[in-house]
This record gives C-alpha cells, sequence and structure tokens, in this order.
C-alpha cells in the first residue's frame, strides 16, 4: 500500500497512482486530524472522494505517530495527550476518540489505537506497552461496534511486543480469541536492526489467523516483503518509494541507483526496459538525472512512478511464484540473510 499520509501519495496524481498498478492506498488518522480535520473530510464525503481515489483506502490509527512525539506526549490508560506539533494546541486522543476520527475519514480498513514501544525498550515498559494495547484494542472494538459506519469499515487490530517474542505470543493469542476482520504487527521498523525484525516477523506471522488479512507495518524493501511474505504477511505500507524518490534514487532490478552519479549522464537507455511505468517507456536515465540534478519537480514524480511500480510489480512477481509453486526457488536470493 502506497503511503498517502495526508489524503495525497506525494507528488502523484490519482491517475497516476492508478497506473502503478496500486490497489489501496493507507492514510494517516493524526495527520488529517491535524489538518484539515476529519469534520472537513467527512463534509466532502470521506476520504475517497476528498481525494479521488476509487479504490480501497486504510487508516493508521495515529499510535506510531505520538510514539514519534516522545518529547512531547504524556500517557495513561485513558490515553495520550500531547501538544499539536503545527501550533502547539493541547490534544488528548483516546482509543474512542481515535476510532471516532476514523469513522468520520471513511476508511474501508482502520486500525486499533496501540502503544508502540520504542527500541530499545525494557522489557518491563514493553510488557506495559503491550497489555494497555490490548485493553485499548477492546475499548476500539466496543466503540466501532456502536458505530454507523461498524457494517462498512474492517476493524485491524495490533500485536506488540517489542523484541520480545513471548509477549508477540502472548499479543497475538489474545487478538486470535477476539475474532477480528484482519491482524497487524507493529513496533517494528523502529529502529531495530534487519535481524531482529525479520526474526519477530517469523515467530509472529505464523501464530495469526490465515484465513484473515496479516498486515505488517511499516515495512516495504524488497527483502523486507519477500522474507515476511515467506512467513505468511499479505499486506505492507512503506513511504520509502515515494521518500527515496524525492532523494532522486530509483530501485531496479532489486538494486538501489542515485541518478546523481555521473555514470547516468549519458545514458540514454530507460531505468528499466522491462518496466511498464510511464517514466521507463518515455524518458532516459540521462533525463532523470537532469531532472535530479536541476532539482525538478518533475523528477520526483516520475521516480515515485517508477519506486511503486517497481515494488508492485516484484510482489506481483512473488504472487504469481506461490501459485506456480516455485516461490522458495525463484526468490531464494531474496530470503537468504542480507550480505
Amino acid at each position: 500500500m502506497p503511503v498517502g499520509t495526508l489524503a495525497n501519495v506525494k507528488t502523484l496524481t490519482p491517475a497516476q497512482l492508478k497506473g502503478t498498478g496500486a490497489q489501496m492506498v493507507l492514510a494517516n488518522t493524526y495527520h488529517l486530524h491535524l489538518q484539515p480535520g476529519e469534520d472537513i473530510v467527512a463534509e466532502a464525503g470521506g476520504l475517497h472522494r476528498f481525494m479521488g481515489w476509487e479504490g480501497p483506502m486504510l487508516t493508521d490509527s495515529g499510535g506510531f505517530q505520538v510514539f514519534s512525539l516522545s518529547e512531547m506526549r504524556t500517557i495513561t490508560e485513558e490515553g495520550v495527550t500531547f501538544r499539536s506539533p503545527r501550533d502547539g494546541a493541547r490534544i488528548h486522543l483516546t482509543p474512542e476518540r481515535s476510532i471516532e476520527i476514523q469513522n468520520a475519514l471513511g476508511a474501508d480498513v482502520i486500525m486499533a489505537f496501540d502503544e508502540c514501544p520504542p527500541y530499545p525498550a525494557s522489557r518491563e515498559a514493553v510488557e506495559l506497552a503491550t497489555a494497555r494495547t490490548e485493553r485499548w484494542l477492546k475499548r476500539c472494538i466496543d466503540y466501532h461496534a456502536r458505530s454507523p459506519q461498524a457494517q462498512q469499515q474492517a476493524l485491524f487490530g495490533i500485536v506488540q511486543g517489542g523484541v520480545y517474542t513471548d509477549l508477540r505470543a502472548k499479543a497475538a493469542a489474545a487478538l486470535q480469541r477476539l475474532e477480528l476482520p484482519g491482524y497487524a504487527i507493529g513496533g517494528v521498523s523502529v529502529g531495530e536492526p534487519p535481524e531482529l525484525i525479520e526474526a519477530i516477523v517469523k515467530a509472529t506471522t505464523p501464530l495469526l489467523p490465515q484465513h484473515k488479512p496479516r498486515y505488517l507495518m511499516g515495512v516495504g524493501t524488497y527483502r523486507e516483503m519477500a522474507g515476511a511474505i515467506a512467513s505468511g504477511i499479505d499486506l505492507f505500507d512503506c513511504v520509502i518509494p515515494t521518500r527515496l524518490g524525492r532523494h532522486g534514487a530509483a530501485f531496479v532490478r532489486g538494486e538501489r541507483w542515485n541518478l546523481k552519479n555521473a555514470r547516468f549522464r549519458r545514458d540514454y537507455e530507460p531505468l528499466d526496459e522491462e518496466c511498464p511505468c510511464y517514466a521507463c517507456e518515455n524518458f532516459s536515465r540521462a533525463y532523470l538525472s537532469h531532472l535530479v540534478r536541476s532539482r525538478e519537480l518533475l523528477a520526483y514524480t516520475l521516480l515515485s512512478i517508477h519506486n511503486i511500480t517497481e515494488l508492485i510489480r516484484f510482489t506481483q512477481r512473488i504472487r504469481q511464484s506461490i501459485l506456480d509453486g516455485c516461490f522458495a526457488r525463484e526468490f531464494a536470493s531474496w530470503l537468504k540473510p542480507a550480505p
């Protein structure tokens, strides 16, 4: 799922986004609450109509963003109080308020409000956060059940537990008992080394129901996705394809290229001659290098189109290899530890 934090995948129109093969987009509850406000989105007819996107949408609960405001927030059993980084206004976000905002935004999939412990953190701190996440989830379920949107929005729970696999297992078991439409693994990619992320995903994913969507939050590189899919993950979101595009970098056949490099200045081949994206079908590496060096806005659009297309094509190839029964063989190089 490409990330459209503020109801916009950065530098792309919905038509361009559709052309990448994207099927589902993520937006963020916390950021949209601050600007423009969920009431305005609701008055516009909901997120889909507001941003002109016809496909499915998912909204994050805001829990991760609150985690990133560690210097500006206070956590209690009731919820989280923090100062808006925009204007300093005091904001109180509870599980019920997060669901209320997401109900108003109108996404197809909404996430439970959770407490995301940092890395590193003591076992005691992670244990407290994981237990609180479970209690908050039950409050989210109760509030959402009373909403008129309950039948139109699927509420996913989030497994926390830090790097402690026994806490992850306990949390996963508790979530299973609640019979939710889908399940997510949160609190990874918050500073852990890659081998720890891989270990968490390998240990946790098989504990979640195979017949329900399993979502790994905030992860989206080639190797991370291949390894997670091998463990049973179905959904991903990550800002990396557009963020790298805005820094002049492209994903090409498993590699990351910096278009500022001198070797591209007179390279008149497309980024990838097999890629069907608009950038590859119409422009050369030399032209893209020129745009990047000149800081032209078109560079960010074209590279974002290509990067999203590339990562989606990668997952499409994985899906086909699973159907063909050759995933482990065809993607063996991606399933080994990074060199």
